[in-house]
């Protein structure tokens, strides 16, 4: 099943209403039998006696919306999906917040757990996505991903 092409960011925290509203949008998917969810959200570390007050994304756009758009067709083909959602957050997030929404659906159970756990890793390593760790004394330090 080849997906079009989607929008992957979204300007600051992934609110509870938006992942609500898009679960709700499936509900009158009848082929759908499960869905899994991933939420990424911004911890607060402590580097080097300083707190993680908040992470500021940025990313090369257009070779992070082609690269995922290049995961997502392979997630396709590897797995039985209906459907597949990501969004991340540019700018600004603060501790507690969401930062990453990945929501997978399938006719059955199985698949969205191995397709979740397949893409979310994807993700992390191959999106070149940036995040600037703010510190609660106005410093600031980059974020691996691990």
């Amino acid at each position: 099943m080849k997906a079009k092409k989607k929008t992957l960011f979204v300007s600051g925290a992934i609110s509870p209403e938006f992942i609500a509203n898009s679960i709700a949008k499936h509900q009158s998917k009848t082929d759908i039998g499960a869905h899994d969810i991933f939420l990424g959200q911004v911890r607060a570390d402590e580097l080097e006696g300083k707190r993680v007050r908040a992470i500021e994304y940025t990313a090369y756009e257009e070779m992070a919306e082609q690269k995922m758009h290049e995961i997502r067709e392979a997630c396709f083909e590897k797995y039985q999906l209906s459907c597949m959602h990501v969004y991340h957050s540019l700018g600004e997030v603060k501790v507690g917040e969401i930062c990453l929404f990945v929501f997978v659906s399938s006719p059955h159970r199985k698949e969205v757990f191995e397709a979740l756990h397949h893409l979310v890793e994807r993700i992390k390593k191959e999106l070149p996505v940036f995040g600037k760790e703010l510190l609660e004394d106005s410093s600031y330090s980059w974020k691996v991903n691990t």
